[in-house]
Parts: C-alpha cells; structure tokens; sequence
C-alpha cells in the first residue's frame, strides 16, 4: 500500500549551515596566518618596502602598522564577542551602520578578495613555473600551473575547512621555521643593527610607502570574523585569534626584515634591495649567503607551499562572503547552500571560476602575469581590504555609542584611534596606488575607481531591494539577528 500524502515526509531543504565546532584557536590562527603567506610577504612584499618605502627604517614600519592594527582589533575583539556569522566585517557594519552601509560593505568585501585571489592564481602559476624550470629545467606555461593549483586547492576545500587548517598549518610551520633559521644565522655571524630604530632612519624619506607595503603584508588578519560560525566557542575564540595573528605578524615580520637590512647593512640596505628588485632574489641572494645553496633551494620549493597556501586561505575567506550574502538572497540562493561536509562548495566553485576566467583574460591577452595580473589585482585587492578594514572600525565605534557602552577604551578610544590610523593607510594607498600595484599604466591607476563604482551600485541595489524585495531587505537584519551572540540587548539594525 503506498503512503497517504501526509505520510510522506517532506524533501529535505539544503542546508545553509557551514560546520559548527571545526576550527578551535590554533586552526583559525592557522588560516590567517597562511592567507598573509610569512615566506611570501617576506620575499615580495617587505623586500618592495624596503627599495621603495624608507629603506632600513622598514622594521619600523611593521611595528607601527601592528600597533595600528592592534588598537582596531580592541573593538574588533569586543563586536566579536556579540556577532557570531560568516560575513565578517559585513556583518559589523550591518550591525552598526545600518543595511545600506553593509551593502557598501559587501561589495567592497566581494570585489576586494575577488580580485586578491585572481592576483594569487596568476602569482601561484608564475613563480611555480619560474622555481620549477629553475630547479628542474622542466619548462611549463604559467597558464597551466595555474589551472593545476586551482583544481588542488578546489579539491582540498571540499574536505571541509578544518581539513584545510590542518594542510595549511604544516605549510605554514615549514615556512616560518626556514626564515627563523635565517634570522638565527644574520643573528649569530652578524649581529641585529639598532640602528633601525633610529627616529631618522624610521621616520625618514619614503614613510609613506613603507607604511603601506607593510600594511599590505598583514592583508588577511581581519579573516578572523569570517569563520566564526566554524568556530568553538566563537565568542572567546575569534578574539584571541585575532589578537595572535596580528601580534605574530608584527613581531615575525619586524624581526625578519631587521635580520635582513642587518644582513646588507641599514644604510645600504634601500640601495641593494634596488638593485635586486628586477629579479626579486634579495631574501635568496642573502639566504645563499648565510643558509648555502641547499637550503636557499629548499627556501624556493617552500615559496611555492607559500603561495599555494594563501591561495587556498584567500579563497577560504571570498567564498564565505559570496556564501553569506547568497544566504540572505542578496545574491543568488544556490551561493547559499552548503554541502554535506558543511563546506559551501557551490559559493567555492564560482569564486574559483571567477579566479581562473580573470587569469585566463591576461593568458589570452598574452601579457606577462608578473607586471600586469598580479600587481593589478592584488594592488586592487588590497586597496578594498583596507577600505573594509576603515568601514569596520567605525561600525564598531558607532554601535557602541549608540548603546551609551561605558567601556570607553575597547569601544570608542581604542577602535578610534585604529580608525584614524587606517583612514591614513588608505588616502597613502591611493595617492600611491600606481607605485603599490608596480604599474604607470593610466588603466592600473584608475582601479581605485572601481570600488566608487561599487560602492554607488550598492547604494541603488540596496534602495531596489528595498522596494521591489522587501522580504530580502529585511532577511539582512533577521539574517544577523539569528546568529548573534549578545552579551547586553542590541538595538535593532535600522
């Protein structure tokens, strides 16, 4: 006999919910950790600060762009404490600037690492050519080492993002530890200059530009947020987290790139790091010198570990935008579906086609990866990184304000003070963007544009949704409100 219809249970819904209880502290450090890639930030972009910024006053700089980053993530650590949800700094400032603001927010958020990753696909596949054809004399396109790291990483993420935590970390501890051995060896046979803190060394020519590269390198921290609902106990866990990934970059980087002008000499250093800037082998050069040619090979193979790591880590945290807003119906449903792992795989499968339709674009235009996609892309990217980053900390001064929090120095001194820093940062940004993205093309120059654009497209779907889809604008508030984790009652988002 079949079933009556009201025996028949209904189909199952897809879920819209990632894996509670994946990531503890360590897996989550882990994650950012890995999208800032020490090795390659190191290599790349330090050494650019140190050629173009102010030279052997870059350990400075480091210090300085930590503080900052540290005084915002005071406030950062308290919103977290209240906001448990996927969309990261979108959803704080939904929470404290209001739906409009948010929409601003989240296609900044969505522009930003879209780009950053179209960036990390084309540097992936350039240096995995270069160091493989360099080691090996085996000759292959760019191109195609791209669309190999893709599939890999596409292949990793459906694991799920502990299992993504685990293969980053073992990444991450053999690139650290590679440079940790260089900086004991600069330590022993050389010695660390003090001359590096030297007000007239630090706060010499070229600050500005110092300032922003090494901003650049802690471009990944705010990723803490992203992966809260993954998180045990999120509300003691993304806070610590967030504190521990900023103060182990900070502190890595400093000592780092003091071992390094130490190593070629403070007052020497902006001239050599110049003079290797074409080839971009300063780190190798010095690590032939002090580790030997063994090592300094073993250095290259883990640049490559480096850059495929933040490849997946980068990836990790623009498909969690794409999934959140995809949850609420801002973008299309189906971004918000998850599989049976809890892995947002169909929001991961359009972040990495839209990646690798980017890097095929420049393919096809045969230009060369290294001088047009990747300074162009991550140049962008990192700009709307920071623009989200300012957005953010003054979300969290305004809702605490808003609700008369008497904790004066975490809510409003604190987030304020990081605010203002950050706004600097940013203005250095686009007056520099040309020199930050290593392009005098008039198009490179123009991108900043693109995230004015956005922001004023946002602005008009937020005022269409509201009136042709009120049931959607009005899910971005129910959307947050069913994930938080409150400490005292919230206002509701206006």
């Amino acid at each position: 006999m079949s079933p009556s219809p009201s025996q028949v249970p209904p189909p199952a819904l897809p879920s819209t919910t990632l894996t509670a209880n994946s990531l503890g502290v360590p897996g989550i450090v882990f994650l950012v950790l890995a999208a800032v890639a020490p090795l390659t930030g190191i290599i790349v972009i330090a050494c650019l600060g140190i050629a173009l910024g102010n030279g052997g006053g870059m350990t400075g700089s480091f210090v300085l762009v930590a503080a900052a980053l540290l005084l915002f993530a005071v406030g950062y650590a308290r919103m977290a404490r209240e906001t448990v949800h996927a969309g990261g700094f979108y959803a704080f400032v939904l929470k404290g600037l209001g739906r409009r603001a948010a929409l601003v927010a989240a296609v900044t958020a969505l522009l930003g690492y879209n780009l950053f990753v179209a960036g990390a696909v084309g540097t992936t596949g350039f240096f995995f050519g270069t160091v493989v054809e360099q080691l090996t004399g085996i000759s292959v396109h760019w191109f195609a080492w791209s669309l190999v790291t893709v599939l890999l990483a596409a292949a990793l993420t459906r694991r799920g993002v502990a299992f993504s935590a685990r293969v980053l970390g073992v990444s991450l501890v053999l690139e650290v530890l590679v440079l940790v051995v260089f900086d004991v060896s600069v330590l022993l046979r050389t010695g660390f200059s003090p001359e590096v803190w030297s007000p007239a060394t630090v706060v010499g020519p070229g600050l500005g530009l110092g300032l922003l590269f090494a901003a650049n390198a802690f471009i990944g921290v705010e990723a803490t947020g992203l992966f809260s609902e993954e998180a045990r106990d999120p509300v003691r866990t993304v806070p610590r987290a967030t504190y521990l990934a900023v103060g182990i970059i900070g502190v890595f980087a400093a000592v780092t790139v003091w071992a390094i002008v130490s190593a070629t000499g403070v007052a020497r250093a902006q001239q050599t790091a110049q003079d290797h800037l074409a080839t971009g082998d300063l780190v190798f050069s010095l690590s032939r010198q002090y580790l030997g040619t063994a090592l300094t090979d073993v250095m290259m193979l883990l640049l490559l570990v480096s850059l495929f790591a933040a490849l997946m880590a980068l990836h990790n945290s623009a498909c969690r935008y794409l999934f959140s807003l995809g949850r609420v119906g801002v973008l299309p449903r189906t971004l918000g579906r998850v599989s049976s792992r809890g892995v947002p795989q169909r929001a991961s499968t359009t972040q990495f086609a839209f990646a690798t339709l980017v890097a095929a674009a420049f393919w096809v235009a045969g230009t060369d990866p290294i001088t047009t996609l990747v300074p162009a892309m991550t140049g962008s990217g990192t700009l709307g990184i920071l623009c989200l980053q300012v957005m953010a900390a003054a979300a969290v001064v305004v809702h605490f304000r808003r609700r008369g929090d008497r904790r004066w120095w975490s809510t409003a001194v604190a987030p304020g003070l990081g605010f203002c820093a950050l706004s600097g940062i940013v203005v250095l940004a686009v007056a520099n963007f040309p020199t930050m993205a290593g392009s005098d093309s008039p198009v490179v120059a123009a991108l900043p544009w693109l995230y004015a654009a956005a922001a004023l497209v946002a602005v008009v779907w937020g005022s269409l949704l509201r009136r042709r889809a009120p049931r959607v604008w009005a899910g971005l508030s129910q959307d947050l409100e069913a994930d938080d984790v409150r400490e005292t009652p919230v206002e509701p988002v206006r």
